[in-house]
């Protein structure tokens, strides 16, 4: 859902003249759409993607290790064609190994040491988009103000940055109206170094994103 803008202006007059003429107001503005339009996102197995018991025997002592990487099924269903833009948002935040916004944290360990990072590739070879015979991405940094050349590649999900699909390879214009989107994405984890870690006890990768569909 679009994020309601609020303008809040304020006028105040000093001087020696002119004081008794200045106002003791403020105008308070409040914009926004409501729209019929409605997406579903569904991931499967919930969303949920478990590792299970780790050795540390498995993990580098001095260097990061990358576990297996994992894939999800995301199916996104509109009630009608609607230009819309994805984002990430993590509710582990400032737990990840590395700051920066496509990456997301795995929560800390017993002594308060940071356990990781994950973060989500989507693939537009592994995405359909209704009819579209070739689906495209194209990404913002600025709110959906302007678009990256829309292009083939695989790409991250970020948490400040939108993320869109089109089906016109090398346009700026921005996503197209999508009714039903399918994609096989790629979980990628990575855990730190045990010798940062505190393993007297057991470590729990508790890492947690929500994705989040905005409407253009």
């Amino acid at each position: 859902m679009k994020r309601i803008p609020m303008t809040v202006t304020v006028a105040l007059m000093v001087s020696a003249a002119t004081c008794a003429l200045a106002a003791s107001t403020v105008d308070l503005t409040v914009n926004g759409i409501i729209t019929p339009v409605a997406c579903t996102p569904i991931f499967s197995n919930n969303g949920l993607v478990d590792y299970g018991k780790i050795s540390r025997q498995d993990l580098n002592v001095d260097k990061r290790t990358q576990l297996r990487d994992e894939s999800l099924d995301l199916n996104i269903s509109c009630n009608t064609a609607v230009r819309f833009a994805l984002k990430m948002r993590d509710n582990r935040e400032g737990s990840a190994i590395v700051n920066s916004e496509i990456y997301y944290g795995l929560n800390y360990d017993r002594s308060g040491n940071r356990i990781g990072l994950h973060s989500l590739y989507f693939d537009p070879a592994s995405t359909v988009v209704d009819a579209v015979p070739q689906v495209y991405r194209t990404d913002s940094t600025t709110a959906g103000r302007a678009w990256s050349l829309s292009r083939s590649n695989s790409i991250p999900i970020a948490a400040r940055s939108y993320l869109g699909f089109t089906d016109v390879a090398g346009s700026t214009a921005g996503p197209v109206a999508i009714r039903n989107l399918s994609s096989r994405v790629t979980l990628v984890t990575i855990i730190a170094p045990t010798s940062t870690l505190d393993l007297s006890d057991d470590a729990i990768l508790d890492g947690s994103a929500t994705l989040e569909i905005v409407y253009l």
